[in-house]
């Protein structure tokens, strides 16, 4: 063991562990039994922390080779290579101070290694001084969420492209197959299945370009801005140029936002990104619903199409085959929509200069995405690409229905029509409309 000390006192820390006191106490003080902060949170102020020494070290601001020892020890992180060390729980006081202290004393605590020292001599290399340098949690952790919910975004939106073009290919496979359309559960007119999926096809182009849009409003980082986005404690130049590297190791057009305040005080794009991503999982539950519907059956129900069979469904009646797929789908898409709700109440608390409840938006938002970005490609790839239709059931149902009575009413009359369809069963009152022509 070794023993580190803080303001509040002293704390053993294991001899091999790369965090240090700050987390320990984190580890103590928020031991919910639940998950740590997420790998894509990790990763996204790795790399802040990595463009911060980059910049430092271009500046000749500080000892180089301290900053070319932290770039080291970042490559090394973003590798895996110190894992089990990022140990904050998602839920946390303190707006991610314990993420960012985290991050900063197992990046401190790497570099030492690469310096050929152990763990805890920081008077080499310091968690706050030296990996923490001109930043605060309250402009590394907004501008690693933004980081992270791009990457995440531009996966979920090329899912969605993918499922957009899977259900354009059913729309032109099945045109020309016509079936019962329904409106409010009750017969109304007939429609091609292709149309159908067609329609399917539309909504969840939108939900694309949606998540395509919002990410200009992500771009707007506050790095630099230190506490409350005035840029106390930070140097002119290293504030310019630490975004250009962070571009250049992303990939992504960021750019300073322009009230820097704003973006410290301010979550509401993250509640916009996560409307959006509410927005697909309700068109989502709304596909998946008509589909258990279309499928239901197979015999008792309205047998228009064919799911793919992937599992037994009950562990007493033989051979029931359940929608598994469309099920687990809506039940992504609820789990979001609770998501969506968390963020918003987040958001709405940030009182004055900074959200306390950050951890909560971005715990929330990262999961969202990732549920979503799943569900898609999983919907996409054992639903809706094997789908099949059943020709001789859409038939069925048409044929045994009134659809056809609209097409009369421009000649008949709406009164006359319903009085016919109202009195006879289907076959006897297409008849009688016909000779009343």
């Amino acid at each position: 063991m070794r023993t580190e000390k803080d303001v509040l006192g002293e704390m053993d820390i294991p001899e091999d562990a790369l965090y240090g006191i700050n987390t320990a106490r984190a580890m103590q003080n928020f031991d919910l039994g639940g998950r740590t902060a997420a790998p894509e949170l990790i990763r996204a102020i790795i790399l802040v922390k990595k463009a911060a020494a980059m910049s430092y070290r271009k500046l000749k601001i500080g000892d180089e080779k301290v900053y070319a020892a932290i770039e080291r020890a970042c490559d090394k992180a973003l590798d895996g290579a110190y894992d089990g060390n990022f140990t904050t729980q998602a839920l946390q006081g303190g707006a991610g101070t314990s993420t960012n202290m985290n991050v900063n004393e197992v990046l401190a605590n790497g570099a030492l290694l690469e310096l050929g020292k152990k763990p805890g001599e920081y008077s080499a290399v310091h968690p706050v001084d030296d990996v923490n340098r001109g930043q605060s949690t309250n402009d590394v952790y907004p501008t690693a969420l933004r980081i992270a919910a791009i990457k995440k975004l531009r996966e979920l939106s090329d899912q969605c492209a993918r499922l957009q073009t899977a259900l354009q290919e059913k729309e032109n496979l099945w045109e020309d197959i016509k079936k019962l359309g329904r409106t409010e559960l009750m017969d109304a007119v007939p429609v091609s299945v292709g149309e159908e999926f067609g329609a399917y096809a539309q909504a969840i182009a939108r939900d694309r370009w949606r998540l395509y849009k919002v990410e200009e409003r992500l771009r707007q980082v506050n790095i630099g801005g230190t506490a409350v986005g005035l840029a106390d404690a930070s140097e002119r130049r290293y504030r310019f140029d630490v975004i250009e590297e962070l571009r250049q190791l992303t990939g992504y057009g960021l750019a300073a936002a322009e009230y820097p305040m704003d973006v410290t005080q301010n979550n509401d794009v993250f509640v916009e990104a996560s409307g959006l991503i509410k927005a697909l999982a309700v068109n989502l539950t709304k596909i998946s619903n008509d589909l258990r519907l279309m499928n239901s059956g197979p015999y008792g129900g309205f047998g228009e199409i064919k799911l793919c069979e992937l599992q037994q469904g009950s562990s007493i009646m033989p051979g029931k085959i359940n929608p598994v797929i469309p099920e687990m789908v809506m039940q992504c898409s609820m789990r979001v929509m609770a998501n969506d709700s968390a963020i918003g109440m987040a958001a709405s608390h940030g009182e004055f200069e900074l959200n306390a409840f950050l951890p909560l938006i971005a715990d929330s938002l990262l999961e969202s995405l990732s549920l979503m970005t799943a569900a898609v490609r999983l919907f996409r790839e054992k639903c809706i690409e094997p789908l099949q239709v059943s020709a001789e059931n859409c038939s069925r149902h048409l044929d045994a229905s009134y659809a056809f009575a609209v097409s009369y009413i421009g000649r008949l009359g709406y009164d006359t029509v319903s009085r016919v369809v109202h009195e006879n069963p289907p076959a006897e009152a297409k008849k009688i409309l016909d000779d009343m022509k």
